[in-house]
This record gives structure tokens, C-alpha cells and sequence, in this order.
């Protein structure tokens, strides 16, 4: 077994239903760009009545049609924000407590100590999130998976994981291993991936090989690490 391997992630999840949410963070192998990305999938009505939308740098999830919404808890919220020179990327409203922890001077892992995993039984929902933090002309980022220590949601297991921005390298969480009744949640560290120089085509990568049935939108950010410049994609199933 090879722990050094670096996978191409359309191989790791093709011909997987159900990964569900992702988060990924690397540098391209030319060392130049930082890459974070975020999906969602959904089974349910009301999970794939869905859309990214962007404003101001930040990125949100917002109903499709509103008047279809069921339960908008644990759909809607900001999945993207920045404070200073870090960029936050969540699952969940967890966005904003990061935001707000590391406003009032905590550390990522501090500001997320006050959460858990989410109330969604049986799946028991973990919380994935990701930060990256510029300084210097490079980054640095962290990701962290907040899990139920079981079956019934007893007490939450807390995971953090610190990283050094390796050129060509990235790592991607995601909530799921696969699809389910209840769903496994993610097992083990963050999944060494391949970050190729060029945003469309890790972009398409990733979308072209999420499950066509399950995938509901894609946001992919390229950050110049010398002049700050941002270049996005953003894809939506709905239209």
C-alpha cells in the first residue's frame, strides 16, 4: 500500500451513488494557484431543490424554487466566506461560527469546538469543514470532520487535520462513503488527490464523474498565490 499516493479524484468517485458533500484543498503542480472547491449532492426532494449562488466572494446555498422548501435548518447556508486572509469552506451554517470564532481572535479548531455533528438521525450528519489561510506569498489550510461517537448521536468525535501546501497535492473530505439506510459517514483522513494547473479541467474532473442522478451543484475556486486574483466556476444542476 502506497500512504504517499496521490489519487485522481473523478477515479475515486466514479461509480459512487452518494459521497454526498465535499470539500477539497491543494495547490496546482505548478505551484502557482491555491485550489478549494465544494459540492453537494442530495436523494431527497427538498435536498436537491438546490443552488450556489455568489455574491460579494462569498458563496451560498439557496432553494431552487422556494415554494418547494420543507425544511430549509439544514440546506441553507453560507458555504464560502473569507475573513482577512482566510477563506472558510463548510457543509453547514458552521460557516458562520468559524467566521464569528476567528473574528473574536479563536483559532479555526477553537471556533468550531461549540459544534457537532448534525441532527439528522439516523445518518447522523458530520460536519466537514476546511480552511485556508494566505501568508507570504503561499498557504497553509486545515480541514476538520465532526462525527457521532455512534449509532444514536451518544457524543461527537472531533478530527483536525493541519496541512503544508505541497504543489500538485490536495485533500478531499466528504461526508459520506457511500450511499445507505442510514448512510456511513466518512471514514479515516482526508483522500490524497491530484490539483492539475487548470481550473476547467479539474472542475470538469469533478462534476463529470459525481453521480449524474445525486449531484446538485459545484463551486471551484483558483487563487493566485502571487497577485491574490480569484478565478471561479460554479455549476448548478437546477437552471
Amino acid at each position: 500500500m502506497d500512504i504517499y499516493k496521490i489519487n485522481d479524484i473523478g477515479t475515486l468517485i466514479k461509480g459512487n451513488s452518494y459521497v454526498g458533500r465535499g470539500i477539497v484543498i491543494g495547490k496546482t503542480e505548478d505551484g502557482k494557484k491555491a485550489c478549494s472547491a465544494y459540492f453537494i449532492m442530495g436523494r431527497s426532494n427538498n435536498s436537491r431543490n438546490r443552488i450556489f449562488t455568489e455574491k460579494d466572494g462569498a458563496v451560498y446555498t439557496e432553494p431552487f424554487d422556494a415554494s418547494k422548501v420543507e425544511d430549509p435548518s439544514l440546506i441553507i447556508y453560507a458555504a464560502i466566506r473569507k475573513y482577512e486572509n482566510k477563506l472558510i469552506v463548510t457543509n453547514g451554517d458552521q460557516t458562520d461560527t468559524a467566521y464569528e470564532g476567528l473574528k473574536a481572535g479563536k483559532s479555526f479548531d477553537e471556533a468550531l469546538s461549540v459544534r457537532e455533528f448534525e441532527p439528522d438521525a439516523p445518518n447522523l450528519t458530520p460536519r466537514i469543514s476546511g480552511m485556508l489561510e494566505f501568508k507570504d506569498g503561499d498557504f497553509s489550510y486545515k480541514m476538520s470532520i465532526l462525527k457521532s461517537a455512534d449509532a444514536t448521536g451518544t457524543a461527537c468525535n472531533r478530527y483536525g487535520f493541519h496541512y503544508t501546501a505541497l504543489n500538485g497535492l490536495g485533500h478531499f473530505i466528504h461526508t459520506y462513503v457511500c450511499d445507505g439506510n442510514p448512510i456511513p459517514t466518512f471514514q479515516g483522513e482526508p483522500e490524497r488527490v491530484k490539483i492539475p494547473n487548470d481550473i476547467d479541467e479539474f472542475t470538469a474532473n469533478l462534476w463529470n464523474n459525481l453521480d449524474s442522478d445525486n449531484k446538485i451543484s459545484l463551486y471551484v475556486r483558483y487563487t493566485d498565490l502571487k497577485t491574490g486574483k480569484e478565478e471561479n466556476r460554479l455549476i448548478n444542476k437546477n437552471k
